[in-house]
């Protein structure tokens, strides 16, 4: 392969990840194979090569750069940095009011991907264990990071308050992450699929607003009305 400069080499990495992301967009993770990103890029078979060993590589690639261009965890971060631990409940439901604004914001085709995604997970676990290991240490998931980092919050609050939560802490999380799985989902369904009984009734604001007032009360603390 002759040389060529590193801009010239990422600037091709950056098309072959963008093409990837295009056909994720329209197809499952778990039906696409290298053939999809070749006739995407337009690219030859020994160019796609050139750059990616296998389709996984791709993939790995393309969770990094949806991680990093869609912050979620440093929007996180920022409403925990300035939290008030005596009035908590505002900070479940700033969470969660984030949680519809970014959703609304990255818009659904990037949705779709992190659904395909989870589809991958389940149907292959081994597989996705492999991407993800690929990723290194400094590529942690920003939902994973969301998940320790509301744990820690929530387990400080339950302490600095002498709050009796109705069940552990770590059950809330898995509650929180169930249900945003489940939005996530049924906003994706309602905006691709549009369907007359369900238009314009799925809410997402009104939806991350009934889970915070759920995860507050379960903390054992008082809704908002």
């Amino acid at each position: 392969m002759p040389k060529v400069s590193e801009e010239y080499y990422e600037k091709k990495r950056r098309e072959i990840i963008d093409a990837a992301y295009r056909v994720c967009a329209r197809k499952p993770i778990t039906s696409i194979d290298m053939k999809d990103i070749i006739a995407e890029t337009g690219f030859s078979h020994g160019v796609i090569y050139r750059y990616y060993k296998d389709l996984d590589e791709v993939f790995k690639d393309l969770v990094i750069t949806i991680n990093s261009e869609n912050k979620i965890d440093e929007r996180l971060g920022e409403i925990l940095a300035n939290a008030d631990i005596k009035n908590w409940e505002q900070t479940v439901y700033d969470i969660c009011q984030m949680l519809a604004d970014y959703m609304r914001e990255v818009g659904t085709d990037m949705l779709k991907v992190s659904i395909y995604g989870d589809m991958l997970a389940m149907s292959d676990p081994e597989r996705a264990m492999n991407i993800a290991k690929r990723l290194g240490k400094d590529e942690q998931s920003p939902l994973l990071y969301a998940t320790e980092a509301m744990t820690e919050f929530q387990n400080k609050v339950v302490k600095e308050n002498g709050l009796e939560p109705t069940t552990q802490v770590d059950q809330i999380i898995q509650f929180f992450i169930v249900n945003y799985h489940g939005i996530q989902s049924g906003y994706v369904l309602t905006e691709c699929f549009k369907a007359e009984h369900i238009e314009g009734k799925y809410k997402i604001d009104d939806m991350y607003r009934n889970l915070a007032t759920s995860v507050v009360l379960m903390m054992g603390g008082k809704a908002k009305k």
